[in-house]
């Protein structure tokens, strides 16, 4: 059952760091899932306080992954208006995936773009508010892939701690 569980936790680790650029998956939470899973195996005790830091660091950085645009909307001088077309964009691409991975890019843009023109900006602000989303969307997109690759690597240093208890098989004497 360890073996298996241990798989099935690699496989999370993998998907999460996958959903650091996906849209469709969110890749910290299913990092964290990843851990969880290792610590349920028999071979690597359980260590709550560390699940319960890793589960709170991946739930603060999804909830990041949603403010960021926005937040860099604003911080390039974009109105409530363009935040609020920023987070329509992104709800945009996260339920018509319509352009694939692109989307994730290109809507938030659009979204600030339209909701600066409608606010009465001129071009120029509406375009560098736009930008802001997109250094943004950058922005989270990095933060979550530093966080999957930090679950991964705790991943492997657990797996490594504690392989001769996950594979006795090799390990006996």
């Amino acid at each position: 059952m360890d073996i298996a569980l241990l798989i099935l936790g690699l496989i999370f680790m993998f998907m999460g760091i996958l959903g650091s650029f996906l849209p469709v998956l969110p890749g910290p939470p299913i990092s964290w899932i990843g851990l969880l899973l290792l610590y349920l195996t028999k071979a690597v005790p359980n260590d709550w306080w560390f699940l319960g830091i890793t589960f709170f660091v991946a739930a603060v950085v999804f909830a990041l992954d949603y403010l960021i645009p926005a937040i860099g909307t604003r911080k390039f001088g974009g109105s409530k208006a363009g935040m609020a077309g920023t987070v329509i964009g992104l709800l945009i691409a996260i339920l018509f995936p319509i352009l694939g991975i692109f989307g994730i890019i290109i809507w938030p843009f659009i979204g600030a773009l339209v909701g600066e023109l409608i606010n009465k900006a001129d071009n120029k602000k509406a375009l560098k508010a736009a930008f802001g989303s997109f250094v943004g969307f950058l922005t989270g997109t990095f933060l979550k892939f530093v966080v999957t690759i930090i679950y991964f690597g705790l991943f492997m240093a657990e797996t490594w701690e504690y392989r001769q208890e996950l594979f006795p098989f090799f390990f006996s004497s």
